[in-house]
């Protein structure tokens, strides 16, 4: 997968991009990232990025024409890749797992940082998506970018050691991960469940199916109401509530 990000402050980047996995990824080339100062494209002697808004307001707003033609870069530069554009945007679609998943199958994204009071409408002609992390502000795109991409190159395949942890992580299977231990068996007096060192694997399966469940129940009720949820997990509620 190929990923450009479009930001002001490149050096944001260095740390998150080349550390754990992401980093792994890289060096594998799993997955290629490239930073990209739009301000290299701003026109005029003192490249300029941002002006006042028409029609007045507080702060400043980011041009349409410098992201506009670093954009066009990368489409000459790599004209044969279909390129999801994506703006981080608080206005935007809220961002899940769902929506990692499906953007890592993409073959290219392109990921528009902004930065002050915000973006002349006029960019938005040019993107695909507009993403919000949540119902928050921060002082600019870059922080939710690197979350974005950590959420999207975990996905890749071979990029974890297990293949199969991204598929059971919390929100992968549409519930909260299970309850989880490791050695040793009594920390302190807290004793790992018995079940989980009995070597049955059914009733170890079951166990973490229904701890999953109740888990979502006691923390994430809403995740329930999006779910269609067997005849075991109905009688597994029935008994939570009872408890």
């Amino acid at each position: 997968m190929k990923m450009d990000v479009l930001t002001l402050f490149p050096s944001m980047f260095e740390g998150p991009l080349s550390e754990s996995i992401i980093g792994k990824a890289i060096d594998r080339e799993i997955v290629s990232i490239d930073t990209i100062n739009f301000r290299d494209f701003a026109e005029g002697k003192h490249k300029t990025v941002d002006d006042y808004p028409f029609g007045g307001g507080a702060g400043m707003l980011l041009k349409a024409q410098p992201i506009v033609d670093a954009l066009a870069d990368i489409h000459e530069r790599a004209p044969e890749t279909k390129k999801r554009i994506i703006l981080m945007d608080p206005a935007g679609k809220r961002y899940d797992q769902k929506m990692a998943e499906e953007l890592a199958q993409e073959e290219h994204l392109v990921f528009i940082c902004g930065h002050y009071e915000g973006f002349d409408e006029r960019i938005k002609a040019h993107v695909t998506d507009e993403i919000s992390l949540g119902d928050f502000i921060l002082t600019g795109g870059e922080l939710s970018a690197m979350v974005m991409i950590d959420s999207i190159v975990r996905l890749l395949p071979e990029s974890l050691g297990n293949s199969l942890s991204n598929q059971t992580d919390s929100f992968s299977t549409g519930l909260l991960e299970q309850p989880q231990y490791t050695r040793p068996r009594d920390f302190r007096g807290e004793m790992v469940p018995d079940v989980l060192v009995s070597g049955d694997h059914a009733k170890i399966a079951a166990w973490q199916a229904k701890e999953s469940l109740r888990k979502t129940w006691q923390r994430r009720p809403d995740l329930l109401d999006k779910m269609e949820l067997d005849e075991q997990q109905k009688q597994w509620l029935i008994s939570f509530e009872k408890e």
